[in-house]
């Protein structure tokens, strides 16, 4: 049978999603918990992958098993055997067709952004953090030049391995609620680094470095040597896949609670 699970983590103490042989990836970690309900070796398939400290608060993956348990052993029990900052939120079986990468429609992400003097200590790793004042109304107007179907070259880190460029940008909004800057993006796929490129862009706009029609040249010079900086992962969530109804998932898309 096929399962369907959707985790939520804390990736600030991980080498991102990707299982690693030092066992220091999320994957690693699942799927050994995994094992020890299911009582025999098992491989996830996610949505998508995440960098080294980014965070997910809807990632969703697969698994097949021959073992029967209630669906509440695959969230309880395999919670059980994990660390308190990965946890499976639902579990779900799924027709044999489920396919948690190649069955999603598109991707989720929210970055938080901490815009202070002094960074937060609380938020420490949760958050990024920018110490000059932003403009946020030029960074909105920037970030409707990055909305629709683009060779995203100037987004994209030198070690992408996707085999072309091409995405589908659906949404981007940048919003300020006190002292915090919350920048949204959807898209069918994202390329390595883009969120975190498309944000110090952003960013450059913001504080005047750059204003929001370089952006549309950026994008279209396809050249990431032109761009600016990544920026830190550490304010980089997974907010969750969208999927056909058909398939009958839980809610698969979270949202930052602020």
């Amino acid at each position: 049978m096929r399962i369907a699970i959707g985790i939520e983590y804390d990736g600030l103490n991980y080498l991102g999603w990707q299982s690693q042989s030092n066992g220091k990836g999320i994957q690693n970690a699942i799927e050994g918990a995994l094992e020890k309900i299911a009582g025999h070796p098992v491989k996830v398939v996610a949505a998508g992958r995440t960098d080294t400290g980014v965070h997910a608060l809807s990632q969703v993956v697969h698994f097949d098993t021959t073992t029967l348990r209630p669906l509440s052993a695959w969230v309880r029990g395999v919670n059980a055997n994990m660390e308190s900052n990965i946890r499976v939120i639902w579990a779900k079986e799924v027709d044999p067709d489920f396919h948690a990468r190649f069955s999603a429609k598109s991707r989720n992400y929210q970055y938080l952004l901490y815009n202070n003097s002094i960074p937060s200590a609380i938020l420490d790793g949760k958050v990024g953090w920018f110490h000059k004042p932003l403009n946020v109304e030029p960074m909105t107007i920037a970030a409707q030049h990055l909305v629709g179907t683009h060779d995203f070259s100037a987004f994209r880190a030198s070690e992408c391995q996707a085999r072309s460029p091409n995405r589908t940008l659906l949404h981007a909004s940048v919003k300020k609620i006190g002292n915090f800057i919350i920048f949204e993006f959807c898209a069918n796929a994202f390329l390595h680094h883009q969120v975190r490129n498309m944000v110090g862009a952003l960013i450059y706009v913001g504080k005047g470095n750059l204003i929001p029609d370089d952006v549309r040249e950026l994008l279209k010079n396809r050249d990431r040597k032109l761009s600016p900086p990544t920026f830190s992962p550490h304010g980089l969530y997974l907010c969750g896949v969208s999927y056909d109804n058909a398939w009958g998932l839980p809610e698969t898309i979270r949202h930052i609670p602020i």
